[in-house]
């Protein structure tokens, strides 16, 4: 007996199926990989109310969370639904091994997750592998603007991997040998239900580090993980309330004549016009940067601000992290630079108090103390092809990739600070961020411009925490660009960027009228878009979410047998589709965007009845219903009660003075109720009180009758709008 267990031993030796290291009969008898049961069990803590943390190793400083632009929300965290951890702690494990920090958490078969950065395809993660890494082009699932390592379970709990490494997340893929819930083994040959890629009972996750810190937060429902996730991180941004106007920016080597002639004719075609963006041309040279006035260009910078003040116009200016070595201060923050550079300007390490301090005092001096209100950074997420190499050393100490992972967090943290010394709030554009930055008041941006995809990204930026807005650049047909225009109309950020074809709001004449409808109708919304950013801020609800997220909505994910396909599919790969084309706008707007070619589209409406924004006429309920909206009109439904505050149509928000006409409209047969939010729109003095939230309410009456009132509930600010009167939508 003992020679033939040796002769079956040497085989598997010759075989490849063992090491060289010597055998014994216990190591033939057990298994030759590291057991679950051997994993270490993951020691949680309890951080805040319904967040919980656990660490494998030795966890790195330097962290996503170390960049959070705000202290988590202890108050708001402590008036949610209290939660037992939602996780079953025995299955939760992790594991230092070959240099990696891996930690498993446990799935079960029905599970969904949803989340892991911005992504531009898809909703459901689940069955795929990200290698998450900052980059400025969704490649696939991985290489994207806002790689965040933050997925929601529909079971209602969420994870955050908070490591700022490049990262590698097996979202149910990949079988361990020892796992108590192996599917069924089945003969490719034989069985029509062999499955390429079976599932996996764990989310997987590694990084190339001596430990990693992991987080759990409880729901009970997804969006309320969503909600915990943003609280923790700080809350939501509230932006000013002329960031949710419309922005406009100018082509790359405009002049202070041309800014001027451009907003006389945004007044002559009664275009809204809140923001205008100046390109890289506004520098004495660029790529790199010298963060100086072009003299040429614009040779009195103050004069030129003081007259868009005066005109109720912010001015926002593109830049790039590179600094040239025409920069003033160049040869000041050389020495805390990076070893490599891009397009032959220094790369700062902002990780170091003296590179931020020099920056931003340059920043003050020269751009906010003349009246310039926020930023534009590009190039912020890298292209292997002009970024810093993975080896680049950094005077801080801190890796290349960590700061790849970081550096858009670290321009958004440096110039926020600098606009809240001066009490004044800004709201900007980043090319790049990751977890926990929802308190910053940065909307991200893209060269890629495939339009449905733009979509996806806006609904799956609900779950990152990040706030996301498809700019318009150009279109190939009026039809595209009004529909082009709607979707923008109803992201984060309303913005035509003409830096290359100087386009304008009226480039297609015969279609000027519909794109007027449109962006008036954004500013018309102003009221209910400022309350969305307010909950945002102080109950962690994202202003743009998936249905998923929805009360009532089921989702619609259909998944497509493989067919074989001995060249593009060779394995017979499933396809799963979701549903990515719809989302909520504030608490009760349903959106649903129209795309190029489409005649008619269909809409999933959730549970309850839906009435149609325009009309107030029935729409449906638990349904798919199909609609065929004409070409000024984006498709738009109002749940049942649901109440949306507009004023008139304005053409500056800035130039809006106490008092202002509040027309409050209200959807459906049933009563309801809503919140209002107001303050100065400005500074940061509502963190002190001067806010005021006022209730909405519609009741019903014996006899049927509907009666809108409404009633300050707290904060000492005095409310803007007056006289408030109410529009009944369903007759």
């Amino acid at each position: 007996m003992k020679s033939f267990r040796q002769l079956i031993m040497l085989l598997l030796l010759l075989g490849g199926f063992l090491t060289e290291q010597p055998v014994t009969q216990a190591s033939a008898q057990e298994p030759t990989g590291t057991a679950i049961a051997d994993m270490q069990m993951l020691n949680w803590q309890e951080k805040m109310p319904g967040v919980w943390s656990a660490v494998i190793g030795k966890p790195e400083e330097l962290t996503y969370l170390s960049f959070a632009g705000g202290p988590p929300r202890i108050s708001a965290l402590e008036k949610m639904p209290t939660q037992k951890f939602p996780l079953s702690q025995q299955d939760c494990r992790g594991l230092i091994v070959n240099n990696r920090a891996v930690i498993r958490i446990p799935l079960t078969p029905a599970e969904k997750l949803y989340g892991l950065g911005l992504q531009f395809e898809g909703l459901n993660r689940r069955g795929r592998v990200f290698h998450l890494r900052v980059d400025h082009y969704s490649r696939g699932q991985e290489r994207t603007h806002a790689p965040v390592p933050f997925y929601i379970s529909s079971l209602g709990y969420g994870v955050l991997f908070n490591s700022a490494r490049f990262m590698s997340i097996y979202a149910g893929v990949g079988n361990r040998k020892d796992s108590p819930n192996l599917p069924t083994i089945r003969d490719r040959n034989t069985n029509r239900n062999w499955q390429a890629q079976p599932d996996s009972d764990a989310v997987e996750t590694c990084v190339i580090a001596e430990g990693m810190e992991v987080l759990v937060f409880a729901g009970p429902t997804p969006l309320d993980v969503v909600r915990r996730y943003n609280l923790y991180c700080g809350g939501g941004c509230l932006p000013p309330k002329w960031g949710l106007g419309f922005w406009h920016r100018m082509r790359t080597n405009a002049t202070d004549q041309e800014v001027q002639n451009e907003v006389a004719q945004f007044n002559q075609r009664r275009f809204p016009l809140d923001v205008i963006g100046l390109e890289p041309g506004w520098h004495s040279k660029s790529y790199p940067c010298t963060y100086a006035w072009n003299e040429k260009n614009f040779p009195q910078p103050a004069a030129f601000l003081k007259s868009m003040q005066e005109q109720g116009i912010y001015i926002n200016l593109w830049e790039n992290p590179y600094v040239s070595p025409d920069a003033s201060f160049y040869n000041i923050i050389k020495p805390f630079c990076g070893s490599h550079m891009v397009w032959l300007g220094m790369v700062p390490d902002y990780t170091l108090a003296p590179a931020r301090e020099i920056l931003t005092s340059h920043h003050g001096k020269n751009h906010l103390t003349l009246g310039v209100s926020g930023y534009k950074i590009d190039e912020v997420d890298g292209f292997d092809n002009w970024l810093w190499p993975d080896h680049a050393v950094f005077p801080s100490g801190t890796s290349a990739e960590q700061m790849r992972q970081t550096y858009g967090l670290q321009w958004q943290k440096m110039l926020t600070a600098l606009f809240r010394k001066r009490n004044q709030r800004t709201f900007g554009q980043i090319r790049a961020s990751n977890a926990a930055a929802s308190a910053y008041p940065f909307v991200i941006y893209s060269d890629h411009y495939d339009h449905q995809g733009f979509v996806t990204a806006l609904v799956n930026s609900g779950f990152a925490g990040v706030l996301w807005a498809p700019e318009i650049r150009n279109a190939k047909s009026s039809t595209e660009w009004v529909r082009r225009m709607q979707s923008v109309c109803f992201s984060h950020l309303t913005q035509l960027n003409g830096w290359a074809n100087n386009t304008k709001p009226w480039s297609f004449l015969e279609v000027e009228d519909e794109i007027r409808e449109v962006t008036q109708l954004r500013t018309r919304l102003l009221p209910y878009l400022y309350t969305a950013y307010a909950k945002y801020h102080f109950e962690g609800t994202p202003p743009i979410r998936a249905m998923v997220l929805e009360p009532g909505y089921h989702p619609q994910e259909t998944v497509k047998a493989g067919e074989l396909d001995d060249v593009n599919n060779p394995y017979a790969m499933a396809i799963r589709k979701d549903v990515t084309d719809q989302f909520m706008m504030g608490d009760c707007l349903l959106v649903a965007p129209i795309f190029t070619g489409q005649k008619n589209r269909s809409v999933i409406l959730p549970q309850g009845k839906w009435f149609d924004f325009y009309t107030g006429d029935y729409a449906g309920s638990a349904e798919v219903i199909t609609v065929e909206p004409p070409l000024s009109k984006i498709p738009l439904f109002v749940k049942n009660g649901g109440i949306i505050p507009m004023i008139e149509p304005a053409n500056r928000i800035s130039k809006l003075k106490p008092p202002v006409k509040l027309i409050v409209r209200h959807y459906g047969t049933n009563p309801g109720q809503s919140q209002l939010y107001d303050d100065d729109g400005l500074t940061f003095d509502y963190e002190q009180g001067n806010y005021c939230w006022h209730n909405l309410e519609v009741t019903k009456n014996a006899t049927s009758e509907l009666t809108g009132n409404h009633k300050m509930q707290s904060g000492t600010w005095k409310i803007t709008y007056s006289p408030i009167s109410w529009k009944f939508m369903t007759k």
